[in-house]
């Protein structure tokens, strides 16, 4: 074995000893909210397909169609050919740029390939040493990066706790040049949610541009599925609103409405954006085709809704903790063994849920996560509490 794997040897070693070792597992998935691993049939319980979009035959039925030879590269292509500024800018992104600025009543849009993408590439392209990020301290890992990659000063403030924001900047306001506040709409491990409106409050008041991550809350949240934002009424006042299309429109990429100012500066400075070979039509003209259902699967939000409701109750009753208040509800369990030990048992019942343990989370708060989404009935999830009482026993 050469040195370099020895070196690589000792690093997964290291990491069995803390049993944080993670592995690829093959999956199918199918209808129903279920998948197929190795054979057997599971609930997915871990999966971010929120409206149950990405496993609906007829939705996928009827996209593919209305492919024939007059649009089967312009819009079932399976490669742009380049980054967006050279020859990848395809047709379809213009339309689902359009449609995004129009639903969101914004100036402009501009679609990445990922989240990951999108949140690594916008900070470092909107600030300098002359800056400053004030961050929620459980910003999701992809804002983490953005931050690291950014020359601004970094502060993370105690989650959801507005009164370090405003006491940070009414201390040190005035020693930056621009302030941005950076926060999700709804966290992803506790499944709580950010109170927009008070941050609109004191970045107006205090002159700071606020940065709101809504992948967790677009398609889900919303009258018309524009996410938390909307649902708070202060969608307007946004001045960086991003969302994920790998959650609720399950599909793939990310985007960000905002002024034409802001789309045209990320077009010329975002590294992410600029460096990246274009999505492939095909998937960009699926966006396109789920944006224009979005704002009419009220119903679908309100099952999620329902569901989750009914499982926190549920799960509570029994003695069980959990929290937050979204379709992510999280079940803490504490010892990050004997979660890992829960999830297993737990999966052998028929229900795939993962162990979060930290460094995803801190110490001590290791927890099952459990993911609700529309195709799922009450009738699959009524077992679920007992089950993972039973597996703590």
């Amino acid at each position: 074995m050469s040195y370099f794997n020895r070196h690589l040897a000792e690093q997964l070693a290291e990491i069995d000893r803390h049993g944080q070792r993670r592995q690829l597992v093959p999956v199918t998935h199918l209808d129903r909210g279920r998948i197929k691993i190795d054979g057997s049939q599971h609930l997915n319980l871990a999966g971010n397909d929120y409206l149950g979009l990405a496993a609906n035959r007829d939705m996928l039925a009827d996209f593919y169609r209305q492919q024939d030879s007059s649009n089967l590269l312009a819009c079932y292509g399976l490669g742009s050919t380049a980054s967006r500024l050279m020859t990848g800018n395809t047709r379809p992104y213009v339309g689902l740029e359009r449609k995004l600025s129009t639903l969101y009543g914004s100036e402009a849009a501009l679609v990445f390939n990922s989240g990951y993408h999108l949140n690594v590439g916008i900070l470092p392209a909107l600030t300098g040493k002359q800056d400053l990020i004030l961050a929620d301290k459980l910003c999701h890992a992809s804002l983490i990066d953005g931050m690291r990659l950014s020359l601004a000063k970094v502060i993370r403030y105690p989650h959801l706790d507005y009164q370090a924001v405003e006491r940070i900047l009414a201390k040190d306001r005035d020693r930056f040049r621009q302030v941005f506040i950076v926060t999700e709409s709804i966290f992803s491990m506790d499944g709580d949610v950010a109170d927009l409106a008070q941050l609109v409050r004191i970045k107006d008041r205090l002159a700071a541009v606020l940065y709101v991550d809504e992948a967790h809350g677009v398609g889900i949240r919303g009258e018309s599925g524009c996410g938390l934002a909307e649902e708070q009424g202060v969608q307007q006042a946004i001045e960086i609103l991003t969302g994920t299309f790998g959650k609720a429109y399950g599909g793939q990429g990310a985007f960000v409405v905002g002024s034409r100012p802001l789309i045209d500066t990320l077009i010329n400075t975002a590294r992410s954006q600029i460096f990246s070979t274009g999505l492939p039509p095909v998937s960009v003209h699926w966006l396109s085709t789920v944006l224009d259902k979005i704002p009419h699967l009220r119903q679908e939000r309100a099952k999620v809704a329902e569901l989750s409701q009914r499982l926190r109750s549920q799960l509570r009753q029994i003695g069980l903790q959990t929290m937050g208040d979204s379709n992510i509800v999280p079940v803490v369990i504490g010892d990050a063994a004997r979660t890992v030990a829960a999830a297993e048992r737990v999966c052998e019942a028929g229900y795939w849920v993962k162990a979060v343990r930290p460094p995803t989370v801190p110490a001590g708060t290791s927890r099952l996560r459990l993911s609700l989404n529309a195709a799922m009935d009450w009738e699959q999830l009524a077992p679920l509490p007992a089950i993972i009482k039973t597996a703590l026993d």
